[in-house]
């Protein structure tokens, strides 16, 4: 049987209109009445229909997450800095996973505000035009996490891809390579991917390096992708020195990949990786890899919704936050 706030009201010998003030924290009840209240919740199993409450004050306390893969490691502990901050500012969470389907992920949208959310905050690998346009109609803030979008009108949080990847290459560079390759994320994803791959792409140009298309193979995100990759580059006659590669998992199949081969890592190879997930202390050796903070991202996402839930006063709606590399022993 649902215990509802007209069996709490009669039972305290209230009305329903001062239960609802004890629920909603009304100061404007007195001390005797509320602690009876409560001690008759308790007793009861009362528990509030937080959309009913929603209704009468326009607000759920809930945000949705859209998120592309909650088994990868890099988007839980994503989820672990949204959660975080979203106890502490009193939110729940409603998650769910859009398994990097456009059409999923635009049905989310609609289900998320279906269930009268305050907020949504939004992961996908690939934001496409489509995405922009439904979310910029919708009636709660939005906040981009992770992802990126071309005319930056959504608010989001992210690093610098583009400089993070130059940051990454050049310091190959700076090891004395020139025959550098590249594993890249998936063509369909033209931004995330697209700005790394221009990151990878001035880094040479500026040391006055030559881009040679053959060094760049394409993986798609996955560990198998990256024993792939390296496949293709180790077959060139004159392949590269170091790679440079777009995630940690792929980083881990080019490490191991290369190992199948009797190529040893950082020796013959030098492998650079992207995230700094768990993963990269998992392998031998080591992946030195660019960090992305993100559980940081995460969180000062969350916050960023917060504030603009609420309707305070923010600095910037675009967050870049810094990235830094971590070396280790798949470099010299």
């Amino acid at each position: 049987m649902n215990i509802t706030i007209y069996d709490v009201a009669r039972e305290a010998n209230v009305s329903m209109a001062t239960v609802s003030r004890v629920v909603n924290g009304n100061p404007n009840v007195k001390p005797s009445t509320r602690k009876k209240v409560l001690e008759t919740i308790e007793r009861l199993g009362y528990r509030p229909n937080a959309v009913a409450r929603g209704l009468a004050s326009k607000k759920t306390t809930t945000v949705g997450v859209i998120i592309p893969d909650i088994s990868s490691i890099f988007h839980a502990e994503l989820a672990r800095g949204i959660e975080d901050i979203a106890t502490m500012y009193k939110y729940n969470i409603i998650l769910s996973n859009s398994d990097q389907n456009k059409d999923k992920e635009l049905h989310l949208l609609n289900t998320m505000l279906g269930k009268q959310v305050d907020g949504i905050i939004f992961m996908s690998g690939n934001v496409q035009e489509e995405h922009v346009e439904e979310l910029k109609k919708s009636p709660v803030p939005v906040v981009l996490a992770a992802s990126v979008e071309q005319s930056e009108e959504i608010p989001s949080v992210n690093i610098d891809y583009e400089q993070a990847a130059y940051d990454a290459v050049n310091a190959l560079i700076e090891k004395g390579h020139r025959k550098i390759g590249y594993v890249s994320g998936p063509e369909e994803e033209p931004i995330n991917s697209l700005k790394k791959h221009e990151g990878y792409k001035r880094a040479l140009k500026e040391a006055n390096i030559s881009y040679n298309e053959d060094y760049v193979a394409e993986g798609d995100y996955t560990y198998d992708s990256g024993i792939e990759a390296v496949q293709q580059l180790l077959k060139l006659e004159d392949r590269p020195t170091a790679i440079f590669v777009g995630t940690d998992e792929m980083a881990l199949g080019v490490i191991h990949g290369a190992q199948d081969e009797g190529i040893s890592i950082p020796e013959d190879i030098e492998v650079l990786g992207f995230d700094n997930t768990r993963l990269a202390t998992m392998v031998r050796p080591q992946l030195s890899t660019v960090v992305q903070p993100m559980y940081d991202i995460g969180a000062v996402a969350m916050r960023l919704l917060t504030k603009l839930m609420n309707k305070e006063q923010v600095d910037s709606n675009i967050v870049q936050l810094p990235h830094r590399i971590e070396y280790r022993n798949s470099t010299k």
